[in-house]
């Protein structure tokens, strides 16, 4: 089976920028969501897209976004992604996709076998589905809280859209989840953190490692 693709999401420094770069990371993610404790700033996040120079895909993380939001960061940033992370409606996806000329991956919250149904409306709209754990009803953040899905969910079933795994993976357990789930990319926020908004540099060479199977 091919290694899945990395993801380290919420990068808000230089020294996590560095050490996912080094782990050969091929994606990470820049937080623009105020209520985040990975929130960047554009002007941080511009200056880690920067230092990144091409070595991994910049992939940009909005929840419910406000009308020209994600055009007013491409503005400052060079987004290779938008990662939509809220309850954006297939149609809003489609929008921001065909407005910024970006890939766009919608974040598909996963608690039961039947919300993996809801990536069918986002055919066309959206390039990639990131099935996540879905939070409980009411929680501050739809995304980084830890919660994982039940990975035997996802064995077999059919997707109608190039898809990955996030939601509680760690680098003890990614190996895992990536061989039952056979997920196109794995992604982890806080699975390689110390504390909230603070990465581990050794966690996410670990996770990268474990990803890998090396």
């Amino acid at each position: 089976m091919p290694m899945p693709a990395i993801k380290i999401c919420g990068i808000n420094s230089a020294e996590a920028l560095d050490a996912a770069l080094s782990a050969r990371a091929e994606h990470f993610g820049l937080v623009f969501c105020a209520k985040s404790p990975r929130n960047v700033a554009p002007d941080q996040a511009a200056a880690l897209a920067a230092r990144a120079a091409g070595r991994a895909r910049v992939v940009g993380l909005f929840v419910d976004p406000e009308p020209g939001e994600v055009e007013a960061v491409l503005a400052q940033v060079p987004l290779d992604v938008v990662q939509l992370h809220g309850k954006e409606a297939p149609a809003l996806c489609a929008s921001i996709r065909s407005a910024t000329a970006r890939e766009v991956w919608k974040a598909i919250g996963v608690r039961k076998r039947e919300d993996l149904h809801a990536a069918r409306a986002y055919a066309g709209a959206a390039d990639f589905a990131l099935y996540d754990a879905k939070p409980p009803e009411g929680a501050p953040l739809p995304g980084g809280t830890g919660l994982r899905i039940d990975w035997t969910l996802l064995k077999g079933a059919r997707h109608p859209l190039r898809w990955g795994l996030a939601g509680g993976l760690t680098p003890e357990n990614v190996a895992e989840a990536a061989a039952i789930t056979g997920a196109a990319l794995v992604d982890t926020s806080s699975g390689v953190e110390s504390a909230p908004g603070v990465k581990d540099s050794a966690k996410i060479a670990a996770f990268c490692k474990s990803a890998r199977g090396e």
